[in-house]
């Protein structure tokens, strides 16, 4: 997967996350869930064209545990959504999903970029 592939599939991870808080009920509960989510899922895909432009390789690889530290937080608050019961887990799941994926490939690139430093 190269640059450009991840930053559209982190964009859209991000469209996602939108409608997953669109989708949630305004109550004392999924209120502030939402408002986090929101920050984190957004942010990954942010961050993930920042490390693109890293200015040297500590820099990419700082850049990306931002992104790993972003993208596990989201799956944290879509967990919640869906063992609390704010939305349905069918709603939830196939992002979720991709959170751990995504979460894969970030953690991948660092092993990969900490190891070429040759």
């Amino acid at each position: 997967m190269d640059n450009q592939e991840l930053k559209d599939r982190t964009k859209l991870f991000a469209r996602g996350v939108i409608g997953i808080v669109r989708a949630m009920p305004e109550d004392r509960v999924a209120t502030p869930i939402a408002n986090q989510l929101i920050r984190s899922g957004t942010s990954v895909a942010a961050n993930y064209r920042a490390a693109c432009f890293a200015k040297s390789r500590p820099d990419f690889i700082n850049k990306l545990k931002i992104c790993i530290e972003e993208v596990d937080e989201s799956a944290h608050w879509m967990e919640l959504i869906m063992e609390e019961g704010i939305l349905p887990e069918i709603a939830v799941q196939y992002l979720h999903g991709e959170s751990m994926e995504l979460l894969a490939i970030f953690l991948s690139s660092v092993k990969t970029a900490r190891d070429d430093r040759g």
